[in-house]
């Protein structure tokens, strides 16, 4: 039975990775921070008590920022795969709290990979690096695409997308660089704009909430469904050799093509209920990233299967039924059509 590590494992990424090793035969183990609240929501579904003899799936105390904690367990562990997606991964926070971001999502990264060097194991790394990296760059951006950061989360991410050739370079370490453009679920975090929106359209139907505020709505984002890209990570970790791949679905569309779709969803005028605030704008913005991804459907034989459209309702769905709503149902149709056999549990 192959062992996996995930960092970052009550994410949105991380859960539903966990779900998907678990459906592949691993024993998965993952990371999580001490904390004074239990932060475990995501996963909770699958969580089998730690005496259950048939436990599959076990938690860790650890934190990125400290190299004795992950070193410990990734010598106590053993692990055959190490799906690093931890990170402060906010990039309108990562400007209000840099250093911070630097530290664990940029320094995190140092800590582990040094922890598989030292331990002597043959451990195959994933390092969740982030369309955010390209920044500035013209589209279509791809694997030789130069690098140009407009953020402190990106600029972090951009380290750590070195390091990860450095040590696959320097130390014959079978490290890869997933660079994942934006995916969204219903188990995206509450302040990402995605869910923030069909969070909002949800309250709106259920009069609990008045108004949605935004930022910018001009930038341009390639946007799919989440759990298609943890199958991603896992293909590129299956490889004979380490490489690095760009997964997207080659389509962009604005904030404000979000939105409007989402709230034509549900029959509403979004101009009625969704406002500006200037707080919401990042001091530097990437406007337009879209994925050419030919050489994962070429070498890993992956291609989205969740158009943008897909993706809006499925989310709307999911937060109209979270609210005791009765969803306007064609997302979970697109979920049974195109996933007869999901291997996630639920959302």
């Amino acid at each position: 039975m192959k062992k996996a590590l995930i960092t970052g494992i009550t994410g949105q990424d991380g859960s539903y990775l966990a779900e998907f090793l678990l459906s592949k035969g691993y024993e998965v183990h993952g990371i999580i921070r001490r904390a004074s609240t239990f932060n475990t929501e995501r996963i909770n579904h699958i969580f089998v008590d730690f005496h259950d003899p048939n436990a599959r799936l076990f938690l860790h105390y650890g934190d990125l920022s400290d190299s004795e904690q992950i070193s410990n367990i990734v010598y106590n562990i053993k692990p055959d795969e190490i799906y690093h997606l931890g990170a402060q991964s906010h990039v309108r926070v990562s400007f209000d709290i840099p250093e911070y971001t630097g530290n664990v999502t940029a320094l995190g990264t140092t800590r582990i990979l040094e922890a598989v060097r030292r331990s002597g194991l043959n451990i195959k790394f994933y390092q969740a690096s982030s369309s955010e990296m390209f920044g500035a760059a013209k589209p279509p951006q791809n694997e030789n695409t130069v690098f140009q950061p407009r953020s402190p989360y990106a600029c972090a991410k951009v380290y750590s997308y070195w390091l990860v050739n450095n040590y696959r370079e320097g130390y014959k370490i079978f490290a890869c660089n997933g660079i994942l453009f934006n995916h969204e679920s219903p188990r995206r975090g509450e302040t990402f704009v995605t869910r923030k929106i069909t969070r909002a359209i949800a309250s709106i139907l259920a009069k609990k909430q008045d108004f949605l505020y935004l930022g910018n709505l001009e930038a341009k984002r390639d946007w799919g469904f989440a759990p298609e890209y943890v199958e991603a990570m896992w293909k590129i970790l299956q490889q004979e050799k380490p490489d690095d791949f760009v997964i997207g679905t080659g389509e962009t569309h604005s904030v404000r093509e979000f939105v409007e779709e989402a709230f034509n969803y549900v029959g509403l005028d979004w101009k009625k209920y969704v406002k500006i605030d200037p707080r919401y704008f990042r001091p530097t913005e990437v406007e337009v990233l879209i994925a050419d991804a030919t050489k994962a459907k070429k070498v890993l034989g992956w291609q989205a299967k969740i158009t943008f459209k897909d993706l809006v309702k499925i989310m709307v769905d999911a937060d109209m039924r979270k609210l005791g709503l009765t969803p306007i149902g064609e997302g979970d149709k697109i979920l049974k059509e195109k996933f007869p056999n999901r291997w996630w549990l639920k959302d």
